[in-house]
C-alpha cells in the first residue's frame, strides 16, 4: 500500500545505518530479544492525509487540469452521438430503409469510438492520479513516521479502509488521531502554499 511504501524508506534506511555502524550481518538482528514497552498508539487516515496536504491537493488538481481538454472532446463526441440518435428518431415515415440503416451504422461507429476514447482517457487519468498520489505518499509516509517518533508513539495504525481492504480498527479515542497534525507538519516542512479557494457556484436568479 502507499502507507507501507512510505514507511519502507525510513525503516530500511535506519536498518542499513545500524548494520553499517556495527559491522554486523543483517542476520544478527534475529538474535535481539523482544521487549515489552508501554504502548502509545497513533491513528492516521493515511490516504486522507496525503490528499489533504497542500502538495497533495496541488498534484490532484494538476492531473485534473491536464485532462480537461480530453474531457471536453469526449463530451463533444457524446453530444454528437445524442444528436444523431435524435435525428434518426425524428426521421419521417417515408425515409428509406437504406438511409435509416446508413444513419444507424454511423451512430454505431461513433458510439464505439466514443466508448474507446472514454475508456482510454479514464485509464490514463487513473494512472496519472495513482502516480501523482504515490509520489506525495512516499514523502507523507516519512513525515508520519517522524511525527510518531518525535511524539513518543510506539505504534501507528492506518484507518483508511475501502471495499477491498476494510478498516481493521473498530474504535479509537479521537485524541490519538494524528492525521491533521501530520498534514500540518508536512505542509510546514514542504513550504508549499495552500491552493486558492474554489470560486463559488453562480447563484440562479428567479424572476
Amino acid at each position: 500500500t502507499a502507507l507501507a511504501a512510505g514507511l519502507a524508506v525510513p525503516t530500511l534506511t535506519a536498518q542499513a545505518a545500524t548494520s553499517a555502524g556495527t559491522g554486523a550481518a543483517p542476520a544478527a538482528n534475529a538474535a535481539v530479544t523482544p521487549q515489552a514497552i508501554p504502548a502509545k498508539v497513533a491513528i492516521i487516515a493515511f490516504e486522507q492525509a496525503v490528499v489533504a496536504t497542500n502538495e497533495g491537493q496541488r498534484a490532484m488538481a494538476d492531473v485534473q487540469k491536464k485532462y480537461e481538454p480530453k474531457k471536453t472532446t469526449i463530451d463533444g463526441e457524446a453530444a454528437e452521438v445524442d444528436s444523431l440518435k435524435k435525428q434518426v428518431q425524428g426521421l419521417p415515415q417515408t425515409t428509406s430503409d437504406d438511409e435509416r440503416a446508413r444513419r444507424l451504422r454511423t451512430i454505431d461507429e461513433k458510439e464505439k469510438q466514443l466508448n474507446r476514447d472514454a475508456e482510454d482517457a479514464q485509464n490514463a487519468y487513473q494512472g496519472d492520479l495513482q502516480e501523482a498520489y504515490g509520489k506525495v505518499a512516499q514523502k507523507v509516509g516519512a513525515a508520519a513516521v517522524k511525527y510518531a517518533q518525535d511524539n513518543g508513539y510506539t505504534l501507528m495504525l492506518n484507518v483508511g479502509g475501502n471495499q477491498q481492504t476494510p478498516n481493521p480498527v473498530l474504535w479509537f479515542n479521537q485524541t490519538t488521531d494524528i492525521t491533521q497534525a501530520v498534514v500540518n507538519a508536512y505542509n510546514q516542512a514542504s513550504g508549499i502554499a495552500p491552493p486558492p479557494p474554489s470560486a463559488p457556484a453562480p447563484t440562479a436568479h428567479h424572476t
